[in-house]
C-alpha cells in the first residue's frame, strides 16, 4: 500500500492533466545565478563612478539655499582638488567687468583641451555666482574680497590691490601640493603650452621686453635693466610645488609689502616679482620660456616682420602694451583673436 501511494504521488507531480494550462516554471537558483554576478559588477561600477566624479561642492547644499550661500564656503583646497588634472591647476583671477575676456581666453584653452584644469579666483561675489552657475565648481572666492566692481585702470590703487593678491593664491596652491600655471585673461592660446615646460625647474616665466631675441636665446634670467631689475612678465607663470618656488613667492609677497601703492609710486605686482626673481637667483631654479612661443604684446602686435618669420611657433600671445578694456578688445578683433563673437558655444560658460 505504501509503495502504491508513493507511485501515485509521483504521478501527480510529474504528469499533470495535459488538458490543464501548464504554469510557468520558476527560475531555479542554478538557472539565474549566471546573471547575478554581471549585474552586481555593473552596479558596483556605477556606484564607483558616482563616488569619484561627483563634485565635492554639491552634496553639502540643500535645494533651498541661495546660489551665493552654496558657494560662499567653498574653499580653495576643495576647488583645487576638484579641477586638478595630472597634479596641475591652471589659475586666473577675474572681476566681473572682465568676464568677456575670461570667456575669450577659455575658448582658446578649451581648444587645447585643458579647460577642465581651470580654476577662476573670483574677485567678487558676482563673478563667483556667474561662473559657478554655468560651470559648477570652477570658481572660488578667497577672502577678503577687494573692491572690484569696476574695471580698474592699470596703475591705479584698485589695480594694485587686485594684482597684489596673486602670489598668495599661487603659494596656497603650491602648499596643497599642486603644480600651478597662472595666466592673465587678456591672453589667447594658439597651441598647447605644456610641452614647453621642459625639465623640473622651480619656475617658468616669459620676458616682457619687445626687443627681438635669437631663436636659441638663453633660458636663464635676463640681466637687470636700467632700474636694477629684469623685466619679466608676471602674467604667465608656471610653478612646481618645490621649496625653491615657495621661496620665490614668499619673497614676492615681501617685496609687495615693502613697496605699497602710493600716489607718487603707482606700483603694480610686476616690479615686485622682478625684484624677487633678482634676489633669489641662487636659491631658485628658473627657466625663461622661448620668446617665439610666448611673445609679449609689444612684439607680436607691433613687429609684423618678426611675426611672419616666426609663423607657426606662437603658443600664447599676451595682449599687453596697450591699456584699456575697449582698446584690448579692438586689437583682438583686428587680429582674429576675439573669439566670443562667433565661438562662445565652445566655452564652458557659453554666451555671457
Amino acid at each position: 500500500m505504501s509503495l502504491h501511494q508513493r507511485q501515485q504521488q509521483k504521478s501527480l507531480v510529474g504528469d499533470p492533466d495535459p488538458s490543464s494550462p501548464r504554469p510557468p516554471s520558476p527560475l531555479l537558483p542554478h538557472q539565474f545565478s549566471p546573471y547575478i554576478k554581471p549585474l552586481l559588477l555593473l552596479l558596483s561600477f556605477l556606484l564607483l563612478l558616482l563616488f569619484f566624479f561627483k563634485s565635492p561642492t554639491y552634496y553639502p547644499f540643500s535645494s533651498d539655499q541661495s546660489p551665493l550661500v552654496r558657494w560662499r564656503d567653498y574653499t580653495l583646497s576643495e576647488a583645487a582638488n576638484f579641477v586638478a588634472k595630472n597634479g596641475t591647476v591652471i589659475l586666473c583671477a577675474v572681476s566681473y567687468p572682465y568676464l568677456p575676456f575670461l570667456n575669450n581666453w577659455l575658448i582658446s584653452v578649451t581648444r587645447q583641451r585643458h579647460h577642465e584644469q581651470v580654476l577662476v579666483v573670483a574677485e567678487d561675489y558676482a563673478t563667483l555666482y556667474a561662473v559657478n552657475e554655468r560651470w559648477p565648481g570652477h570658481a572660488v572666492l578667497v577672502p577678503p574680497v577687494p573692491d572690484t566692481q569696476t574695471a580698474h585702470k592699470f596703475g591705479s590703487q584698485g589695480f594694485f590691490n587686485f594684482t597684489s593678491r596673486r602670489p598668495r593664491h599661487l603659494l596656497q596652491i603650491l602648499e596643497l601640493g599642486y603644480n600651478v600655471m597662472y595666466n592673465d585673461v587678456d591672453m589667447v592660446w594658439l597651441a598647447d603650452p605644456f610641452p614647453y615646460l621642459k625639465g623640473t625647474h622651480d619656475v617658468y616665466f616669459t620676458d616682457d621686453m619687445a626687443a627681438v631675441k635669437p631663436l636659441n636665446h638663453s633660458h636663464g634670467l635676463p640681466p637687470p635693466g636700467k632700474k636694477g631689475r629684469p623685466y619679466i612678465c608676471s602674467c604667465m607663470i608656471y610653478l612646481r610645488p618645490t621649496s625653491g618656488a615657495k621661496v620665490l613667492l614668499k619673497k614676492w609677497i615681501n617685496e609687495l609689502q615693502e613697496q605699497p601703492w602710493s600716489k607718487t609710486q603707482k606700483s603694480n605686482d610686476q616690479p615686485a616679482f622682478n625684484w624677487a626673481l633678482n634676489k633669489t637667483v641662487g636659491q631658485v631654479d628658473m627657466y625663461l620660456l622661448p620668446q617665439a612661443a610666448f611673445p609679449t604684446g609689444g612684439l607680436y602686435f607691433k613687429n609684423k616682420t618678426w611675426v611672419r618669420e616666426t609663423k607657426g611657433m606662437h603658443v600664447i600671445v599676451h595682449n599687453n602694451y596697450i591699456i584699456g578694456f575697449e582698446k584690448k578688445t579692438k586689437r583682438f578683433r583686428e587680429y582674429g583673436f576675439w573669439l566670443v563673437d562667433d565661438y562662445s558655444h565652445e566655452s564652458p560658460l557659453g554666451k555671457i
